[in-house]
């Protein structure tokens, strides 16, 4: 895991992302756990991109 250096503008954009995602699922009645709610703040602050974000995701919940 490598910490990357984001913008102001790429954070923001990060949050949007992260904050629609979690609102989607939860319309579709899909809690977000809180162990992925930690990944996704990971995701924004740059401590991983979106591949590692989507790989813990997947692990967690079996998906292939």
């Amino acid at each position: 895991m490598s910490i990357t250096a984001i913008t102001t503008a790429q954070r923001a954009e990060r949050e949007r992302q992260v904050a629609e995602a979690i609102h989607s699922g939860e319309m579709e009645g899909l809690p977000t756990s809180e162990a992925t709610k930690a990944d996704a703040d990971k995701y924004v602050s740059g401590e991983i991109d979106l591949a590692e974000l989507e790989a813990r995701v997947r692990t967690r919940y079996g998906i292939a």
